[in-house]
């Protein structure tokens, strides 16, 4: 009985905050919060907002992050599965991308950063020799005003996402037999993919598309280390907004948040009404035939440009691990003249209570949301049910901004005379870790042999002994790389924790972001690589424990 409500708990855990949230940012962008001073409705909110210099540009900023870095992540995922699909390279890569899927993005926008600034290693590759410069050139590359950076930047963590998205959505189609009759029809592996496989697989994958819009539209702490500055992408200045000691504009802050949900919104529906247009284009194209014509640019886009994001993205890491031990530097010279561990020496006491209160938030929302994920699960096997209606709601924290309902749920702790601690901040960063534990967790549990289960119901095993015995055995290294996927979310969380935990609450990532606007980069060298190794440490064990633990056991071993 318990387990039935399991379902309708996670909507209401989901559902609830989030729509609150938004509730208690509409009120006070319209004038209304009396705690300070706003008795009654009025639009001055909304026209200090559009008084804000450059507030447009911000705007504009923001919508085009969210459709360029969709454009370009999912352009170079469907490239690179129909050039290079079942074949050695594909095999090779995605053992080399999946490693990026545990980089928090403040980690990849550090790294980017170190790459590509005037005075980072890309240049001094080449400087003075092949450009001349002896001196950084005086360049706006890193927070340039067009926002190109921060798009890289987003491209380098989404395109990972997009393809293990993609990749799990694809035994659902049967891909080869839908490249064979194309191959029958005399198409070329490229093309063939594009016209048999690519539109059915679109929409397995549109509501991770539309997160990832809904994200780089309103993203904060990859735009704090990339975005422009004068003025910031619209997330940013909401955040300064609410920051500021004028408590006055906390109504100014309301009026940004609710017109960043509404740039979200737009930017959600210009994608959909170019998925019309695009699906008519693919429809005539496919029409048309044309076996050939393409194939080579295709397949050569495909390869190139995935191999391109995943190198950026390892030596913007080896870039971050280099700095963080170089001695002195000085541009053009492409090696530092010493390396030392003096900066990480200076770190490590400053590390405990940030490494402390990642671990406490991280591993709170984990096992929070893998029982609530296993139980909604066991409801499923238990009543032979389908997943229910309510889980939908899942998306919700995926495709809402973060930064338009996270601010009214402050007010409504505010309200409630909730102070911030660790339990609060686990409650929201459980918002965003239970959608990705329950994706990632929910395929394996449904594909799970049912002989298994009718073999021991046979020998006399009730329903708790099933699951304990059975089951959990079996799905341990599923659950363990749902485990990982739930830590690796958590510890990328800025802003539920900047915001919830009112600033009191450190984590490294919120220290490693809030090194952003000073220069010292070997200091934050070492706060990026504390931030992107922790990630890495849950994937390290969750496919190792499996293999020690089921080392005795050959089935077991050969089923990891």
């Amino acid at each position: 009985m318990m387990l039935r409500l399991v379902p309708p708990l996670i909507a209401l855990l989901l559902a609830g905050p989030i729509l609150a949230g938004l509730s208690m940012a509409l009120l006070p962008a319209f004038g209304y919060l009396p705690a300070l001073g706003g008795e009654t409705l009025s639009l001055a909110p909304w026209r200090a907002l559009f008084a804000q210099p450059g507030l447009w540009r911000s705007v504009g900023v923001s919508f085009a992050s969210g459709l360029l870095t969709t454009a370009l992540s999912l352009a170079v995922v469907l490239l690179f599965l129909a050039s290079a699909a079942g074949g050695r390279f594909d095999r090779w890569m995605r053992r080399l991308v999946s490693p990026l899927l545990s980089l928090p993005h403040a980690a990849a926008a550090f790294g980017l950063a170190f790459l590509i600034a005037p005075s980072g290693l890309l240049l001094r590759l080449v400087s003075p020799g092949l450009s001349g410069w002896e001196r950084p050139p005086d360049l706006l590359i890193v927070q340039d005003p067009w926002g190109l950076a921060l798009i890289a930047g987003l491209v380098l963590k989404e395109v990972p996402f997009l393809l293990l998205m993609s990749l799990a959505a694809l035994p659902q189609l049967d891909p080869q037999r839908r490249l064979a009759v194309a191959r029958s029809l005399g198409y070329r592996p490229t093309l063939a993919w594009f016209k048999g496989v690519a539109p059915a697989l679109y929409p397995l994958i549109r509501l991770p598309v539309y997160a990832v819009i809904a994200y780089a539209s309103s993203v904060v702490d990859v735009a704090l280390i990339l975005g422009p500055t004068l003025p910031p992408v619209l997330s940013v200045s909401i955040l300064q907004w609410f920051n500021d000691p004028d408590l006055s504009r906390r109504f100014l802050a309301s009026a940004g948040a609710i017109l960043q949900l509404g740039v979200t919104a737009a930017a959600l529906l210009a994608w959909w009404c170019l998925e019309r247009l695009g699906a008519w284009l693919m429809r005539g194209w496919i029409a048309r035939g044309g076996r050939r014509r393409g194939e080579v640019p295709l397949r050569l886009a495909g390869r190139g440009l995935i191999l391109l994001t995943t190198v950026t993205a390892f030596l913007g890491l080896a870039g971050l691990a280099l700095n963080s031990l170089a001695a002195f530097w000085r541009f053009p010279e492409a090696w530092p003249r010493g390396l030392t561990l003096q900066h990480w020496l200076r770190v490590l006491p400053q590390l405990a209570e940030p490494l402390a209160s990642t671990a406490i938030i991280a591993l709170g929302a984990t096992l929070l949301a893998l029982v609530l994920v296993l139980a909604a699960l066991e409801n499923e096997q238990r009543h032979g049910r389908r997943p229910s209606r309510a889980l939908w709601l899942l998306y919700l924290p995926l495709i809402v901004p973060q930064i338009a309902f996270l601010f009214g749920l402050v007010v409504v702790m505010e309200y409630l005379g909730t102070r911030p601690h660790h339990g609060l901040v686990i409650f929201g960063h459980l918002l965003f870790v239970l959608p990705y534990v329950y994706l990632s967790l929910a395929e394996a549990y449904r594909r799970l042999d049912p002989r298994w289960s009718q073999l021991a119901r046979t020998l006399g095993a009730p329903p708790r002994e099933l699951f304990w015995r059975v089951r959990l055995p079996l799905l341990l290294a599923p659950l363990l790389t749902a485990a990982a996927v739930g830590l690796a979310v958590s510890i990328g969380q800025y802003l539920p924790t900047q915001l919830l935990g009112a600033g009191r609450i450190t984590t490294v990532t919120t220290e490693a972001v809030a090194l952003a606007s000073g220069g010292n980069r070997r200091v934050i060298g070492v706060w990026a690589l504390v931030q992107a190794g922790l990630p890495l440490v849950g994937f390290t064990l969750a496919v190792g424990l499996p293999r020690l633990l089921w080392s005795h056991r050959r089935g077991m071993r050969d089923s990891l």
